[in-house]
């Protein structure tokens, strides 16, 4: 079957990925035999696996790398010297057997080293991730405090200018009802110095109005 795999890279396939090659590596196999195994799993080719490996995932476990290759080393030591052992006539099988408990206790604790750097590199990223959140959260809580603060300072200003509007328009009726009795007080002072007319009955007997000051 034909792998044609061109999905995106999950944080799953990327850890298995990881874990794999690291386990290869501490077996003393090949990367290429990982990349193949991952590919099998992933229904992805080895190529992709292993591009994926040097492009974006090397260089987040180079410690875990080089623990990798020191517990080969060891583990490559440690079967050396089982093996001289071995030839020894002297070796009980009581010892042959401790020698094997011992090699997998070593292989046990070995495993659960790589498991603790593991875990201890998730909860790093756990933990960055946490003091992110909480920054923005306290950024979050900052912004709202100054938006309430802000909508304080134009509730007041907009009673205070409720008020002065409330003000004007007293001050303005006021003025209106002065303006008003002021002009009724001219009227009043007008009509009050213009004086009645008087008339005279001319020669023909007409009534005539005779002119205010003339005698």
């Amino acid at each position: 079957m034909v792998k044609v795999r061109q999905d995106a890279w999950s944080h799953e396939d990327d850890l298995l990925l990881a874990e794999t090659v690291l386990r290869h590596i501490r077996e003393g196999s090949t990367q290429l035999n990982a990349f193949e195994e991952v590919g099998d799993k992933l229904n992805r080719t080895s190529a992709a696996c292993g591009f994926r490996w040097n492009a974006e995932i090397r260089q987040k476990y180079d410690d875990a790398i080089d623990l990798a290759k020191r517990q080969r080393k060891e583990k490559k030591r440690a079967l050396e010297r089982n093996r001289t052992k071995r030839k020894q006539p002297v070796v009980t099988l009581a010892q042959n057997y401790d020698t094997e408990t011992s090699t997998e206790e070593h292989s046990s604790s070995t495993i659960s080293i790589d498991s603790v750097i593991h875990f201890l590199k998730e909860m790093k990223k756990d933990y960055y991730a946490s003091n992110q959140s909480k920054v923005t959260l306290d950024q979050t809580q900052k912004e709202n405090e100054m938006l309430k603060e802000k909508i304080n300072n134009l509730e007041r200003q907009l009673a205070e200018t409720e008020n002065q509007l409330n003000t004007i328009q007293e001050d303005y009726q006021v003025f209106v009802q002065i303006m008003d009795r002021a002009r009724k007080m001219t009227v009043l002072d007008d009509q009050g110095s213009m004086k009645a007319p008087a008339f005279r009955m001319d020669k023909n007997g007409n009534l005539e109005q005779i002119a205010q000051g003339s005698n």
